[in-house]
């Protein structure tokens, strides 16, 4: 389950109140994105349109990991001239499930989960509280859903709607939420 806010700010101004900060980078690969837009729609697109030739030239789906490698990659080259942290999760039949994080600088790194962006300062106690190893998938819905509830709620940068991402063996399913069902319970 991937999830983010929909507000983009530059400073204090809110340039964009219903961004999608969820990239679809295949047809069950996606990337959060945190950090300058610009970079991280730049980087979306490149790893898109790269993973576009691999599915062709392999004749089936990229891997989770070819995509947070390519990813990894762009980000490291370019450290010094992108300000971008993005997450790049999904599923593909070769290895499932996958989650990997790349923090400002390019770092790779495959975990359980993963958060990002100014919001995520906000919630890591929440999270380490509430995680567990093995939600259903119903559960993990309800834990991205609250974390960044909790997040909008406390961080000024972050805000406007939740988006959710939900990608198993059996497709994508999509959703955002336009109220915070959440906010400090």
């Amino acid at each position: 389950v991937l999830g983010a806010d929909s507000r983009v700010s530059t400073g204090t101004y809110i340039a964009n109140r219903v961004s999608d900060k969820i990239a679809a980078l295949h047809d069950s690969i996606f990337m959060c994105r945190s950090g300058s837009a610009a970079d991280t729609q730049a980087i979306s697109d490149y790893v898109r349109f790269w993973l576009s030739s691999h599915a062709i030239d392999l004749n089936r789906p990229p891997t989770v990991k070819t995509a947070a490698t390519l990813a990894r990659r762009l980000c490291y080259e370019n450290k010094d001239a992108l300000m971008a942290g993005v997450i790049v999760g999904g599923w593909d039949p070769t290895d499932g499930a996958g989650v990997y994080v790349l923090p400002l600088g390019g770092t790779l790194m495959k975990l359980p989960f993963a958060v990002g962006g100014s919001g995520s300062t906000y919630i890591y106690g929440y999270i380490d509280s509430e995680y567990k190893p093995g939600m259903t998938r119903e559960e993990c819905q309800q834990f991205v859903r609250k974390a960044i509830s909790h997040a909008m709620a406390r961080d000024g940068s972050s805000g406007g709607i939740i988006r959710l991402v939900t990608v198993d063996s059996n497709g994508t399913d999509r959703e955002y939420i336009d109220k915070l069902p959440f906010v400090l319970e």
